[in-house]
């Protein structure tokens, strides 16, 4: 993730670097991604086989947590880390219960905001905003006008952080940052959460995804540190577990192992 807004997009941009959202769509089994993305994902996927796994139980994770949602009558989403767009989309799952749903994606790729900028146009019902920002500047999230514009922050909101918190270091106030976020949503709203692992991985795996994390960009953390992480919330049923189980009655069976997904996840009320 890039730092605010202090460079166009034009200057961000870089396809030599791997960046999360296009590694993440290349696992998915997209086309919106380079060579060194690619190169990333292999890397990664050579020390966990099952790295593709994860990111479709992921995906389906959101998927089910927002129509959750969206059936408890929520009606506004801020979608933080949303990724290039995809089939299944946040708005896509609320609208097809909640036509009148609102939603703001952020991310911060340049080819993510051109993506969303073409795909995702707002309905005659339900507006749709997308903001170019990075989720280690909460304050400048949480004052964009165009949330503002698109939100009813006196009204309850689900706050989506799906697959991003892992990209925040310890060293970058990845507490101040939630404590921000859900302290700006009024009683009522929402969050879900899903967060990687390694808590399941062997010693050798850990050494290999280790030797490709040299920068410390992504920081694996278990499920009782993302607990600890998301204080003060309500977990709702079935609290903090994998994402392969959170209310998977109605997913294919049979369900992956919680070792092969190694992704945790939540949906919690503020009180």
């Amino acid at each position: 993730m890039s730092g605010g807004n202090a460079e166009s997009g034009a200057d961000r941009f870089d396809s030599t670097v791997a960046h999360p959202a296009r590694r993440y769509n290349y696992w998915l089994g997209g086309k919106d991604h380079f060579a060194a993305d690619r190169a990333s994902g292999d890397a990664i996927e050579a020390a966990m086989p099952t790295i593709r796994l994860m990111a479709v139980e992921n995906r389906m994770f959101l998927g089910r947590a927002v129509e959750f949602l969206a059936g408890q009558g929520v009606r506004q989403f801020l979608d933080i880390g949303t990724g290039i767009p995809a089939p299944g989309n946040t708005h896509d799952v609320a609208r097809s219960l909640q036509p009148t749903t609102r939603t703001v994606y952020v991310d911060n790729d340049p080819i993510v905001l051109t993506h969303a900028r073409a795909l995702i146009t707002s309905g005659p019902e339900g507006a749709i905003a997308y903001l170019d920002a990075d989720l280690r500047s909460p304050e400048d999230i949480l004052a964009h006008p165009d949330l503002h514009a698109t939100l009813d922050l006196t009204q309850p909101v689900a706050l989506l952080l799906v697959a991003v918190l892992h990209f925040i270091r310890d060293d970058e106030d990845r507490q101040g940052i939630i404590d921000k976020l859900v302290g700006a949503l009024p009683s009522g709203s929402y969050v879900v959460a899903s967060h990687a692992t390694w808590e399941y991985q062997t010693p050798e795996a850990i050494a290999e995804l280790s030797a490709n994390n040299r920068d410390g960009r992504f920081v694996p953390r278990t499920g009782e540190r993302l607990g600890e992480l998301l204080h003060g919330l309500d977990f709702l049923e079935p609290g903090l577990v994998s994402v392969s189980r959170w209310r998977a009655e109605g997913a294919p069976k049979p369900r992956p192992s919680i070792e092969d997904v190694s992704c945790n996840g939540v949906v919690a009320r503020v009180p």
